[in-house]
């Protein structure tokens, strides 16, 4: 055989064997499931992390945004107090930027319950302060009513949960009793 053609056959043979390698992943992680035609993970071309499906902690229920919650507040607020649309605006910003702070209280460890709580009612001093400072004076009676009214309906919510609670826990230790028997 001619050098000529040799040489060409030689390279031909490298750059076919070049590309096959790199499309079966090289040992970089990438081609074929990371790593090679089927090797580690979980063979057929996947790796582990794509057949465990969707990643994240389940048992934490997800945090609604302060903004959504404000906004809703003030929906409610709305009719009751008589706010135009500046006013409602002004008051979403108030009671968002009021949340944001309170979940920093929260989540503040450094602190004890005690503190906490003074802090909160500082927090919440000063909301009301802003709130008012947007509404007029008939608006200012209407809008403590409404708050008032407000923290009724949260109270009866967090009892009915209680309740439900606790007569769930009732039903179990009657069931229990009843298998006992």
């Amino acid at each position: 055989m001619k050098p000529t053609q040799s040489i060409f056959l030689l390279v031909f043979a490298l750059l076919c064997f070049n590309s096959v390698s790199a499309q079966y992943g090289n040992g970089y992680n990438n081609g074929y499931g990371g790593g090679g035609y089927g090797s580690r993970g979980g063979g057929m071309g996947m790796d582990r992390s794509m057949m465990q499906g969707p990643q994240g902690n389940t048992s934490k229920p997800k945090e609604i945004p302060a903004e959504e919650t404000a906004a809703k507040i003030v929906e409610q607020m709305k009719p009751e107090v008589n706010l135009d649309e500046l006013q409602a605006i002004a008051i979403t910003n108030v009671l968002t930027d009021s949340m944001k702070e309170q979940g920093v209280l929260l989540k503040n460890e450094s602190s004890s319950q005690d503190e906490k709580i003074e802090q909160m009612k500082a927090l919440r001093e000063s909301t009301t302060k802003k709130i008012t400072a947007f509404l007029n004076p008939d608006q200012i009676e209407k809008y403590t009513n409404f708050m008032e009214n407000f923290k009724e309906i949260k109270k009866s919510k967090s009892k009915k949960k209680k309740d439900s609670k606790e007569n769930k826990d009732e039903k179990k230790d009657t069931q229990e009793a009843i298998k006992v028997e």
